[in-house]
């Protein structure tokens, strides 16, 4: 048995919702591997409820899978902000937000991040960065200007593959190169506090100081 089946056999089964999304996704989408997926999923959700916040704000929707699973850990009056660059999945989006009871507390966002960001009127608990890799530092910087000090970041595909290891590799490609930047703009920025975790395709958590 892989290690990956063993990881998944004991984790909380996925449910009908995110099921369901999974299968939309792969039908109806170009990239359906850019799904956060279950073992991700349940690890969102687990931070979130752990954290209890009040606002999170998630860059990057894909089809709503990590929105879903994240707005499972709000507080009771809880919001999530989510931002997607792609209008063509808003409809899927809405649907599987309809589906999973979630439509009146997630709010998304169609268009750049990096601009549509700085104009929502909320100071985050929680932020979850999961877009373009080549804006990573961008997206961080949005970011930090709206996370409350002891507030969390979370960035996914910070491994990219394992291509970041590969100094000959990293500099010919824009996203290897944007990501490789990323993790190390992080471990040389003193208002937070960081750790990289191998999880699925690398997971960096950061807490604002």
């Amino acid at each position: 048995m892989e290690i990956e089946q063993y990881i998944t056999r004991h984790t909380s089964p996925e449910d009908e919702v995110l099921s369901w999304l999974v299968r939309q996704t792969h039908l109806r989408t170009i990239h359906p591997r850019m799904l956060s997926g279950w073992v991700l999923g349940r690890f969102l959700t687990m931070v979130s409820a752990m954290v209890a916040p009040k606002r999170i704000l998630e860059i990057g929707t894909f089809t709503g899978y990590s929105a879903i699973c994240l707005a499972r850990g709000l507080a009771p009056d809880g919001i999530l902000h989510t931002v997607e660059r792609d209008d063509e999945l808003a409809d899927l989006i809405c649907q599987a937000l309809e589906k999973a009871g979630l439509r009146e507390r997630i709010k998304l966002h169609i268009g750049d991040a990096i601009k549509i960001c700085p104009q929502i009127d909320e100071i985050f608990d929680l932020i979850y960065i999961d877009g373009d890799k080549r804006e990573y530092v961008d997206y961080y910087e949005v970011a930090m200007a709206k996370l409350r000090p002891g507030g969390f970041i979370l960035a996914d595909n910070v491994l990219w593959g394992g291509s970041v290891l590969d100094e000959e590799f990293v500099p010919k490609d824009n996203r290897a190169r944007g990501i490789a930047e990323f993790n190390a703009h992080i471990q040389a920025d003193p208002r937070v506090e960081n750790v990289l975790l191998p999880l699925r395709d690398g997971l960096m958590i950061v807490r604002k100081l």
